[in-house]
């Protein structure tokens, strides 16, 4: 029987299908995201500067790697653009160790400095960029899977009933490259 002290100003019918609407239709939901971890790179910063002093083919050569941290850029300098090119290897190795993604960089244009050295900015990517995160949200949608895709400022959500569609989708999303490391986060499950 209903319980009308309980619930004084509902109608049963109203409650009940409110209450059942809630139980049938959980949604599962994950984020995907891409980030790079700013104490790796600073990690790898500091190991490429280490190997810039003790290298003997960039010993005198005025070599350094910097990280602005607030604005997520790197700025290479060096002698010439050949010994920029061998620290920006250098860099790149030290980052792949510490499982920093080597699509998170975008690399500027090498710069003249003064005196003849050279520069060069490289860009660290904090988020999915609003055309890739539109190309994502395209791709998931014409694959007619019964999942709603949605960007949330830097993160694309996608929330399914089913678990094994998710699972579908980031098999999908792992299959096409758009040029960007992604990260599969905040797996929930209700």
């Amino acid at each position: 029987m209903w319980n009308t002290e309980r619930f004084p100003h509902h109608e049963p019918c109203i409650l009940y299908s409110v209450f059942r609407s809630a139980r049938t239709m959980p949604e599962n939901t994950f984020d995907i995201a891409s980030k790079i971890d700013m104490t790796e790179v600073l990690n790898a910063v500091h190991q490429t500067s280490k190997e810039l002093q003790t290298r003997y083919d960039l010993k005198d050569s005025k070599s350094s790697v910097e990280l602005n941290e607030k604005d997520h850029k790197l700025l290479l300098a060096s002698s010439d653009e050949y010994k920029l090119k061998a620290v920006t290897e250098i860099l790149g190795q030290k980052l792949v160790k510490r499982n920093v993604p080597l699509k998170g960089l975008t690399y500027g244009a090498i710069q003249t400095a003064s005196a003849g050295s050279v520069r060069q900015e490289i860009s660290l990517q904090q988020g999915i960029p609003i055309e890739k995160a539109k190309d994502i949200v395209k791709l998931i949608k014409d694959s007619k899977l019964k999942v709603q895709a949605s960007i949330q400022g830097d993160v694309v959500r996608v929330a399914g009933k089913d678990r094994d569609i998710l699972q579908q989708v980031i098999a999908l999303l792992k299959g096409k490259d758009f040029g960007i490391d992604m990260q599969f986060t905040n797996y929930r499950s209700n």
